[in-house]
Parts: C-alpha cells; structure tokens; sequence
C-alpha cells in the first residue's frame, strides 16, 4: 500500500484528535492518540502558534513519524511583538521591533527562508513587518532595508 502524508496546520502542543488530523488520521490504522501526544511534544515550544506538521503513514506496518513545518513569519513576528494580529489598514502601525528582534525571528526561520546571507533573510523578515504594520527600531521597515543594501547597518 504505501505511504500515506497527512498535512494540516495546529496549534503548538495543542493537537487533538478533531479535525484537520484526527479524521483524516482514524481510516489508515494508526493509534490517533499516539500520533497527537507525540505531535504535541514535538510542538510544544510553539504554543500559540500556528505551525504546520505532517504525519506520514506506512499502511503496511501502521507505523507514522511527524514532520513539524516552521511556524509562518508573521506568527513569530506576533509572538514576538504579544500582539494578535497585524495592522488593519496600511499606516496602522501596531509594534516596533529591535533590530536584533528581527535577527531571532530570523535566525529561527533560516533553514526555510531563501536567503543565502543573514542579511537576506534579515531583509525578507522585514519585509513581512513592513505588510504587517510592524516597525524596526523606530524606523520603516523599508528604510532599514535600505541602510543594510548601503552598508550603514551591519550584522
């Protein structure tokens, strides 16, 4: 039979066997409760956050392992700011973070962000503030991104 993916987006450490996973989960034999304990021990330093994980399912043997996705820039902008959304109109400013804030996020992001330079990715982070109403040191996003792309800002 195979290998079965199930997809779905869940709470850090707050799975359970509703929906999206639980009846998707249930048909391919696998122990339910098992799968979402260890979902649940896997995503628990994301509690809060939304992040994608996937159990993949051996119909032959009934076995699974999860795969635990990184959480979306804009939640662990949210996390960081302890805010619960970003702004509702486009000069809404709803936070400000330091420089070394957007460094954390990422960091934290790197294995899945295309930049090759910390820099780069530093710039995409700010980017996602920029569309979320969120400010760098005081500063627009963009006019950050600028002093990195002159050199007058350097990591």
């Amino acid at each position: 039979m195979g290998e079965v993916s199930i997809a779905g987006m869940v709470e850090g450490g707050k799975a359970s066997g509703g929906p999206p996973l639980g009846p998707a989960l249930g048909p391919l034999g696998v122990n339910v409760n098992a799968v979402i304990t260890e979902i649940n021990n896997k995503t628990k330093q994301f509690e809060g956050i939304k992040i994608p994980v996937k159990v993949i399912v051996n119909q032959d043997t009934h076995t699974f392992r999860i795969e635990v996705g990184s959480p979306p820039t804009s939640a662990l902008i949210l996390k960081e700011l302890g805010i619960q959304s970003g702004a509702k109109t486009k000069d809404e400013v709803v936070g400000n973070l330091t420089l070394d804030q957007v460094r954390k996020i990422a960091k934290s992001k790197e294995a899945s962000m295309y930049g090759k330079t910390e820099a780069d990715r530093v710039k995409q982070v700010l980017g996602t503030c920029k569309s979320m109403g969120v400010k760098c040191g005081n500063e627009d996003p963009r006019t950050v991104i600028a002093k990195l792309d002159k050199g007058e800002i350097r990591l």
